[in-house]
């Protein structure tokens, strides 16, 4: 897939978060990379061998102050690379992307991994059930 098409992808992923939450998304930039850094892979913990889908740099929400000063953009990056090698055909991969997105921004609002995987497991079960 062109990278134009991943971007897409993403842009789209982004749409469908229900716009209470988008709302409040405020100085972050999205970002999409074809692969992890050794860098990016080392700050996630993610051993020899792992792969990294996407990656949350910034302050969470819940860690902030209202008498902060001005702050760097927080980065929300989604590795195409990865998501292309899991992917078992293209409505996979859209749904990867999707759930890659969501996660990635449940970090913003001050979710830690343990929250976060509690989180899509419940989405996962309300997919299933509405279907």
């Amino acid at each position: 897939m062109s990278p134009d098409e991943f971007d897409k992808l993403v842009q789209g992923a982004y749409g469908r978060i229900p716009s209470r939450f988008r709302g409040r998304l405020k100085n972050v930039a999205m970002l999409v990379e074809a692969e992890p850094s050794a860098a990016q892979l080392a700050e996630a913990g993610v051993g020899p061998g792992g792969t990294l889908l996407g990656l949350y740099q910034g302050r969470p929400l819940t860690q902030r102050s209202v008498f902060e000063s001005f702050a760097m953009p927080d980065r929300i990056t989604i590795f195409q690379g990865p998501h292309e090698r899991l992917a078992h055909g293209e409505a996979h991969l859209k749904r990867m992307v999707e759930d890659t997105v969501w996660h990635e921004v449940a970090h913003y609002f001050g979710m830690d991994e343990r929250q976060v995987r509690a989180a899509e497991r419940r989405r996962a079960g309300a997919a299933r059930r509405a279907r």
